[in-house]
């Protein structure tokens, strides 16, 4: 199966910020410790990938994703029951891509990086899953995409 971030799964990533349902970001430095991140500017890239804007571009995450390009996220929202976890290998984004990365940044993130000194993170994704609340047939509705 390919991962594809339809128009459902795009809407919860995109909108976690403003739902008050960041992502949380965890990365692993060079000597295997695990560190977690709120992230509200992680949003679609493209069908398989995700950015994120990280307004310190000096910070841990940054140095973590530089020696471990692994990294997890999950987002939680009580009120849809929504839980939406992702995998993939992150990679910093230059030029056009970086730009992009931050014009996708919710205006709140973009705001309190107006001299764009950030960095930008592109996310090739190899797991997407989740449980996406009830269906109107009362069933619950589960999401698992994998990288082929």
């Amino acid at each position: 199966m390919a991962i594809a971030l339809d128009d459902e799964l795009t809407g919860i990533i995109n909108g976690a910020l403003a739902n008050l349902t960041p992502m949380v970001v965890a990365s692993v430095d060079a000597q295997g410790r695990p560190r977690l991140t709120f992230r509200g500017s992680v949003q679609k890239f493209s069908d398989d990938q995700v950015g994120f804007w990280a307004r310190n571009a000096e910070g841990s995450t940054m140095d973590n994703i530089a020696v471990n390009p692994h990294v997890a996220m999950m987002m939680r929202n009580p009120t849809t029951r929504v839980v939406l976890q992702l995998a993939g290998r992150a990679r910093l984004a230059e030029g056009a891509e970086r730009d992009r990365v931050y014009d996708n940044a919710p205006a709140f993130e973009r705001n309190a990086d107006k001299d764009k000194k950030g960095a930008g993170v592109v996310v090739d994704l190899y797991r997407v899953e989740g449980f996406l609340g009830m269906g109107e047939d009362g069933k619950p509705r589960f999401v698992r995409q994998t990288r082929d």
